[in-house]
């Protein structure tokens, strides 16, 4: 399976019975447990919409992982993928997003990190995004999280 495909399936997968407000603290407050264990030091940001739900800052983060959250998070909102995942696609083409996108780089990062909110029968309705890691260690974080918010959708909890 290439990296483009086994991230669509990733995304199909990851998509949510539901996603409130409680949701987003679930979601949140499961990314700082796990960066905490790991020492990573990570900003995280969760959106529904253009509202900010949740955001955190770990020691050993900066302003810039902020500024890095806006850019993956603007890939996420124009293209309805992970910013990994557009990266992917341009990569697969034999270009890069910077060079292919005609987007403003200081605005836009195809970068690994930002993943949508989809939600069953509603779409992506928001996103989420971490900044401090290298890019595909970003995207593992978000996805381990979205997978734990789902076991406990099944769980019957959150």
């Amino acid at each position: 399976m290439s990296e483009v495909a086994g991230l669509e399936a990733q995304e199909a997968r990851l998509t949510l019975p539901r996603f409130t407000y409680e949701d987003a603290w679930t979601l949140g407050t499961l990314l700082v447990g796990l960066a905490r264990e790991r020492r990573a030091p990570v900003a995280i940001d969760v959106r529904r919409g253009a509202q900010q739900l949740f955001h955190c800052a770990l020691p050993g983060s900066s302003a810039d992982n902020d500024a890095w959250i806006d850019r993956k998070r603007r890939v996420v909102e124009r293209y309805g993928e992970s910013s990994f995942l557009v990266g992917a696609r341009f990569r697969a083409k034999g270009t890069t997003f910077e060079a292919s996108s005609r987007l403003d780089p200081d605005r836009y990062a195809a970068h690994g990190g930002s993943f949508p909110i989809a939600v069953e029968g509603a779409g992506v309705i928001g996103s989420v995004t971490v900044s401090g890691l290298p890019q595909a260690e970003d995207h593992a974080l978000v996805v381990e999280a979205l997978e734990r918010l789902l076991d406990s959708y099944a769980a019957g909890g959150a």
